[in-house]
């Protein structure tokens, strides 16, 4: 048992430095940050998209729903470009008030954005039918487990 365990680790040891060389010896090919945060957005965005279109195709609307779906979609529409990052230097000249103040109006503008979503998704869901509203639910659970948990967790 010992010999089987202290030839795994040793095999997971040898594979870990192997790929460490490997990692050395290829050159530098990493796409600039910008084009791969550019890249990321848009897989993002085609990915709701691709999401609205099957939730929408599964609630099975009715006519008289359709507007209260395009408010809904339009509102769940991510930016049309990512957020611009927060410059490091510019934050390391900013006082501490300062920098709190920066993050204050970011946390503000969030959650305009986020009010906003609200308030579509309860208006759209009040012209569903009782069929329509488990569908919902039952997609949205889906998208919404562990949202607002911090993700570092303390004990």
């Amino acid at each position: 048992m010992t010999s089987i365990r202290n030839t795994l680790i040793a095999s997971a040891l040898l594979a870990g430095l192997s790929s460490l060389a490997f990692a050395q010896a290829t050159p530098n090919t990493e796409v600039p940050r910008p084009e791969r945060m550019a890249k990321m957005h848009e897989h993002m965005a085609q990915r709701h998209a691709q999401h609205m279109a099957e939730l929408k195709s599964q609630l099975k609307l009715q006519a008289d729903q359709e507007n209260a779906w395009a408010t809904f979609a339009q509102s769940m529409q991510p930016p049309a470009q990512a957020p611009a990052r927060r410059d490091p230097a510019a934050l390391e000249k900013m006082s501490t008030p300062e920098r709190l103040d920066q993050m204050q109006a970011h946390k503000a503008q969030h959650d305009a954005q986020m009010q906003k979503h609200i308030e579509a998704t309860k208006t759209f869901y009040a012209s569903l039918n009782a069929e329509q509203k488990k569908v919902f639910d039952k997609e949205t659970a889906r998208f919404m487990r562990g949202m607002g948990e911090h993700p570092h967790r303390h004990p």
